[in-house]
């Protein structure tokens, strides 16, 4: 195979894989940076891979194009060694993988993912970050390989797969005054205090824009990025709190709140499952979730509320 492929493709690689940069590499090289991006594109073609993903004004390299990396500096004449395309076996699978979520996707569907993954991946290594949506414009830089979010739609430059959707409520303990009313009335959502869990997506914005518009105000006396501290502070007093439906269904089995309506007009919430391009060619990521998603689809405590 090595006498059909111009050698000096491999070279450009090393290079722009040094650099992440095409003028500086077109600099290196002495050719024109129409040079190295035409040589980039073969290089592409080639593996098959993306190789360097832009991002703003930087490109970062791929999982396949780390390992390429990794051989070119120390074996440049064994080029045949470069294009051997081994399968992806989990079970031998080294490393580490960097999840993030809310901690409410930690404490109820994250132990499954984490069993399946032992089972299957023995080797493999993996952590959990607490998820905080400003986080979203840094993924690129950030070491995480999957993020579980809500978000209305992908946002422009991410992959992602729908996990599912469902419609916010107010939550409220059992032995709140409001408790046994049919509804809520706008009055009585925004006279009692709120308590906001700021972790994971953006729940509740919707709120206070609406009350907005209408020249109302809802007072947020307790901000929390954890739903267990959430529940807890719910059940012992009086606030009131706008979650996903999902989740204040599975948490009414553990903790003494009911919910119901909100009055407002309530968007619906999606839940997806994102990471970067630079990840979407790699078949071990492509593997990992593929298992993270099936088992979000199925938990208990995800969407499907059974």
């Amino acid at each position: 195979m090595i006498k059909h492929i111009n050698l000096n493709l491999l070279r450009t690689l090393q290079v722009l894989l040094d650099e992440c940069h095409v003028s500086r590499t077109a600099a290196r090289l002495y050719i024109t940076q129409s040079a190295v991006s035409r040589q980039l594109n073969q290089l592409r073609e080639l593996f098959n891979d993306p190789l360097l993903v832009r991002d703003g004004n930087r490109l970062f390299p791929t999982p396949k194009a780390e390992q390429l990396k990794l051989k070119l500096d120390g074996v440049l004449t064994e080029c045949q060694e470069l294009f051997a395309c081994d399968e992806f076996e989990p079970t031998a699978w080294q490393g580490k993988v960097v999840m993030s979520s809310s901690d409410y996707v930690a404490q109820y569907i994250l132990p499954d993912i984490v069993e399946l993954l032992q089972q299957q991946a023995p080797l493999l290594r993996l952590s959990f970050q607490l998820w905080s949506p400003d986080r979203l414009a840094q993924l690129a830089e950030l070491d995480i390989q999957l993020v579980s979010t809500m978000l209305p739609q992908i946002p422009p430059g991410l992959c992602g797969c729908s996990i599912g959707a469902d419609y916010p409520v107010c939550v409220m303990r059992n032995e709140h005054p409001l408790a046994n009313k049919e509804s809520l009335t706008l009055d009585e959502f925004v006279n009692y205090n709120h308590l906001k869990v700021s972790g994971g997506g953006d729940k509740d914005s919707f709120v206070d824009q609406h009350l907005t518009e209408l020249g109302l105000t809802r007072n947020i006396q307790f901000s929390v990025p954890f739903f267990g501290s959430a529940f807890h502070t719910v059940c012992r007093t009086d606030m009131l709190m706008v979650l996903p439906e999902h989740i204040a269904f599975n948490m009414k089995r553990m903790f003494p709140v009911t919910y119901m309506s909100l009055p407002i007009p309530a968007p619906e919430h999606k839940y997806w499952l994102l990471w970067h391009p630079r990840f979407d060619n790699d078949p071990a990521h492509c593997w990992l979730r593929e298992q993270v998603l099936a088992v979000m689809r199925g938990s208990m405590y995800s969407i499907t509320m059974t």
